[in-house]
């Protein structure tokens, strides 16, 4: 009996395979527990679809993702904090307050967590804030610090 197998089985295969299996294993555990469908023409066609549908959507991510970065490249975004009596800043500008100001100024809205900078920004000044926006890309965000 052939199968196609959708889950990793340890023994067998990893997904996507189509493994040639006894009718007892392959009705009994792989198909019944959900790690196999039966290997036919048409179950094999729709598995391929998928997987092309699969790749083109995450190409389609990819492009917006480059894109995204290369407009994240050439923006400047401005956060004015209030300063103490020596000139620097109360507190540090946080990554929240980077992505609120990058939503507000700019309308591009960002999660806090694909902000990656281990740098705190404690200084008035001109900062780079690196941003991981997935699959590997990386866009640099300019900051300007202005105190009030």
């Amino acid at each position: 009996m052939k199968v196609l197998l959708i889950k990793d089985v340890k023994s067998l295969g990893s997904a996507g395979e189509v493994k040639e299996v006894k009718p007892g294993y392959g009705q009994n555990f792989l198909i019944k527990k959900g790690f196999a469908k039966p290997a036919t023409p048409e179950i094999i066609a729709e598995h391929e679809a998928q997987l092309k549908r699969k790749a083109e959507e995450e190409a389609a991510e990819l492009a917006r993702l480059k894109e995204m970065a290369e407009k994240l490249d050439k923006l400047e975004i401005v956060i004015t904090k209030k300063l103490g009596q020596n000139g620097h800043l109360f507190g540090a500008v946080t990554k929240d307050e980077i992505a609120h100001a990058l939503k507000e100024q700019h309308g591009i809205e960002i999660d806090k967590k694909h902000i990656t900078d281990k740098k705190v920004i404690k200084s008035v000044g001109e900062h780079e804030v690196d941003l991981k926006l997935g699959h590997g890309i990386h866009a640099t965000l300019h900051v300007d610090v202005q105190g009030e």
